[in-house]
């Protein structure tokens, strides 16, 4: 009788389709739009979305010719978006941002080359937001609309005003759908720059502050870099809807950043490989030598640029280029690019001898080392098999970030990617701790034997003869690049002790070492997780230091149970199962602009310094004074 009763409780009905509205959908499948949530400590959290949306409007209307400067505030959690463009037209203000698929996007005419085609970026930021303001103004006149969660609540009248032309947009994200979400600055810094880069002449205004770049990708490339690192200055080429510049260093692997119509392609895309591989071939022409793929670009570090007209994303948040032409009707991307290096690349190095003969030491410098590799790499590939990778080293995932989308669900797919997330972990009681609390879905876990060796110094030759390294690189699926890259977030963690900072340094020394691309594009995270747990019958607080603990025993009053958690093996899976879920705490390791890599790590890493005592002992004492101010 139960089994009957139970079928009829899921019985499948006319009753059970529902039809949603625009704004239902979005805050039921913000993952869809926006990409992750999160709380705002990655660069890709949704909130940064929701400005991207926002001010991508205000970057059209700068390509098309209106508008030279956008200014950006943000007050407490409220962000307010002001450009100089032509305005939304009075008539439809309200439509442009509570409608799908309505907006002048549509008419490539008005705007052509645009980052924004399918309708929905400011509907998703309405819809998201718990309030939401929009104010157009044309020719003397202004109309603003305001909502909450997308609903209209209040439609003004036309007025007058002696405001110059343009859209001002004002929004507070939803904290039901953000949770205790914050902004960081140094996030919409760079986004920020970004835009400015790939839009020489443009001036942002961000809280007060001036964003401008004259020379955009040169730019870009030199906030990159290092004068001390690169083998020979940067090389800029502009064309008719493609920029391009280009240096080496003696960092392994590729450096490449990717950008359409103004969009940071985070994912890259058609237009990525077209540049990689028409790169590989300009520069085989040139030096009439077959040199090896991974020789040329290993030590690249690269910003490509293209305008596109009706571009083809992988998803609504444009990380990844679909188009396979530059135009309807024009050649292919990997045409457009191979003609454009082919040509202007080749006469800059006949041009530039001094530059073509670094550029070529630097490429048969990596053909060396990777023929001194050849031999211990295919032993080192040898002994991960026999490892049973998969067993025992790796709980891995369902989903993985190499894996092809399906035709059928892939959004979902999509979101689910963007989730994928490798704990990197030390010791069986902690690694069994999250294994059993993670979503078997989007989480896997590695499990480190002992302390990592400090590789600071030596040469990727470690990589295949630690037998640590050399598991944890075939976990991530890295060896070859970060093309190949099965997990989105790469998250070390480790006891909040001495020893686990010790690991934790070591496993930051190994892949600013020899994998540091992972960290260029904030890849690398540290867990945080809870030092104290609070309590009393009514109520467990969870602290991550000193002060939370003071604030939490203050608010629970009388004498609660405090617990001090020496290491992660100690916290339940259940426990657990909180702190690495949707409201995870993680840091993000990113490297500063003029962080000098080889110098970062001869200071932490090298050998024991006054300089680097004097630093701990400094620190040490600033800590102490933080822990009795809160006692």
């Amino acid at each position: 009788m139960a089994k009957e009763k139970d079928t009829q409780l899921f019985e499948y009905t006319e009753d059970s389709i529902k039809s949603l509205d625009w704004k239902e959908h979005i805050r039921l499948r913000p993952g869809m739009y926006i990409g992750k949530l999160g709380d705002g400590s990655s660069p890709d959290d949704g909130i940064y979305v929701l400005v991207k949306e926002v001010i991508d409007n205000c970057i059209d209307e700068f390509a098309m010719g209106h508008g030279k400067s956008v200014e950006l505030s943000i007050e407490g959690k409220m962000v307010t978006v002001r450009d100089f463009g032509r305005g939304i037209p009075l008539g439809k203000v309200v439509d442009v941002v509570s409608k799908v698929n309505t907006g002048a996007k549509f008419d490539s005419k008005v705007f052509q080359k645009s980052v924004g085609l399918n309708g929905v970026g400011t509907k998703a930021v309405n819809a998201l937001s718990s309030y939401f303001k929009v104010t157009a103004i044309r020719e003397g006149k202004e109309k603003s609309a305001e909502f909450e969660r997308g609903a209209l609540i209040k439609e003004h009248k036309e007025t007058k005003t002696s405001e110059e032309n343009g859209t001002r947009v004002s929004f507070l994200p939803d904290e039901n759908i953000f949770k205790n979400y914050r902004f960081i600055s140094e996030f919409l810094e760079s986004q920020l720059w970004n835009y400015c880069f790939l839009n020489a002449g443009l001036k942002i205004n961000f809280n007060g502050r001036t964003y401008l770049s004259k020379n955009g990708l040169l730019d870009l490339l030199q906030r990159k870099t290092n004068e001390d690192e690169i083998r020979y200055p940067i090389i800029h080429l502009k064309g008719n809807d493609i920029e391009v510049a280009i240096t080496h260093n003696n960092d392994y692997g590729e450096d490449i950043h990717s950008f359409v119509n103004g969009q940071h392609t985070t994912q890259g895309g058609t237009h990525q490989q077209a540049f990689r591989e028409a790169y590989v071939k300009t520069i085989r022409d040139f030096f009439k030598k077959d040199y090896d793929a991974s020789d040329i670009r290993t030590g690249i570090v690269a910003a490509v640029s293209v305008r596109v007209v009706e571009p083809v994303f992988e998803s609504q948040t444009k990380t990844k280029l679909g188009s396979l032409n530059v135009d309807v009707d024009g050649p292919t991307m990997r045409q457009f690019v191979m003609d454009f290096l082919s040509r202007e690349l080749d006469n800059f190095l006949h041009k530039n001898p001094s530059t073509a003969d670094a550029m070529k030491k630097r490429i048969e410098q990596s053909e060396r080392e990777r023929k001194e590799l050849a031999g211990i790499k295919k032993l080192a590939n040898e002994r991960a098999k026999k490892a049973n990778l998969h067993n025992k080293k790796l709980r891995d995932c369902r989903y993985h970030l190499d894996e092809e989308p399906p035709a059928k669900g892939k959004e979902d797919f999509l979101v689910k990617q963007k989730e994928t997330t490798i704990f990197i972990t030390e010791g069986d009681s902690a690694s069994g701790s999250i294994t059993k609390a993670r979503s078997v879905e989007t989480q896997a876990v590695f499990s480190l034997r002992g302390k990592p060796l400090n590789c600071f110094g030596l040469t990727k030759k470690v990589v295949y003869e630690n037998e640590e390294f050399n598991l944890l690189q075939h976990a991530l699926n890295i060896e070859d690049g970060l093309d190949g890259l099965r997990y989105n977030n790469v998250v070390i963690a480790t006891d909040a002790d001495v020893d686990g900072m010790h690991i934790r340094l070591l496993l930051m020394t190994f892949f600013l070492q020899f994998f540091p691309d992972l960290v260029k594009h904030e890849k690398v995270y540290v867990l945080d997780t809870p030092l104290f747990r609070v309590r009393n019958k009514q109520q467990t607080i969870y602290c991550y230091d000193e002060s939370e603990k003071q604030a939490a025993v203050k608010k629970l009053g009388g004498k609660p149970e405090i617990t001090r958690f020496k290491g992660l093996g100690e916290i339940s899976p259940d426990e657990f199962a909180g702190f690495i879920g949707a409201d995870m705490r993680k840091q993000l390791m990113r490297l500063e602009h003029g962080d000098h890599i080889q110098q970062l790590l001869e200071y932490y890493m090298g050998k024991n310094t006054p300089q680097r005592q004097d630093f701990i002992i400094e620190n040490l004492r600033f800590e102490l004074d933080k822990v009795e101010e809160t006692a």
